[in-house]
């Protein structure tokens, strides 16, 4: 089995950080940055660290969206397939869905992306998790703000108030800001936001798509980390939005604090 690493440079101009893993007939392919360059200087204890902690986002992205979508006007702020859709639609002058609740989802999404850019680009290679690190916090200190935010929160109350614009730009900034340092790692099947790939995997790579089922346990748990927040937040919005987003806000805490202590453990080593 041949692997090709080194000092292979991307098309960015950047080290390339991808193993490519040839099958012994070299009919396949897998590039894997979860095995390639990106953890060749961390330990075994920080990449399995760092993947819990990309499932318990991915859980923060199921209730957020549960939020968002069933108490602040039909919107997605973590998934922007589906409020492109929905803005469509409301375009369209569906009943019961808002541009303007689309728009602001859209445009402080583009913001946070735009910032967790910015802070992932100063990442080399080798300091790109403790980068995303710092990307994290981030994406606390917004959802923590949205937390705030919806303390006194209905509805049924407040429909033409600011709170809701409010508590849809903070969780989709800090949606934005997350998703732009899961990108710049790159590990496949933990997007946290976006499952579609991840479930054609399933189908595609397992033995009825004439496929070797790899990281089958790592796509099963994504969407099931996705289900468990959804499911969640559903249930705990029927008693309090703050509630279910100060719940988010302390998985997200959680997570961002084991990799925190991970990567610090790692360059005492």
């Amino acid at each position: 089995m041949g692997r090709v690493t080194g000092n292979q440079r991307s098309e960015e101009g950047r080290p390339c950080k991808r193993d490519v893993l040839r099958g012994r007939a070299g009919s396949q392919q897998i590039a894997t940055c979860s095995v390639g360059y990106l953890f060749m200087t961390s330990s075994p204890t920080t990449e399995k660290i760092v993947r819990y902690a990309l499932l318990g986002m991915t859980a923060v992205t199921g209730l957020v969206d549960a939020v968002s979508f069933l108490s602040l006007g039909r919107v997605f702020t973590a998934n922007m397939t589906g409020n492109v859709v929905i803005l469509a639609f409301a375009t369209a002058r569906v009943s019961e869905l808002s541009i303007s609740c689309s728009l602001t989802a859209l445009l402080s999404f583009l913001v946070g992306a735009t910032l967790g850019g910015r802070i992932m680009a100063r990442a080399g290679v080798d300091s790109e998790i403790r980068f995303a690190a710092q990307v994290f916090v981030l994406e606390v200190v917004f959802l923590l703000a949205a937390s705030f935010c919806s303390i006194g929160y209905r509805s049924d109350l407040l429909e033409h108030s600011f709170q809701p614009f409010a508590l849809i730009a903070l969780t989709a900034l800090a949606m934005g800001i997350r998703n732009a340092a899961v990108r710049k790692l790159a590990i496949p099947d933990l997007t946290t936001t976006v499952l579609t790939l991840t479930i054609t995997g399933i189908a595609a790579d397992s033995s009825l798509g004439n496929g070797s089922t790899p990281r089958l346990a790592r796509r099963v748990a994504s969407v099931v980390a996705m289900f468990f927040g959804a499911a969640l937040g559903a249930v705990v919005i029927r008693h309090s939005i703050s509630v279910a987003l100060w719940l988010a806000t302390a998985i997200a805490a959680v997570c961002s604090a084991a990799l925190f202590r991970s990567v610090r453990t790692s360059d005492r080593l």
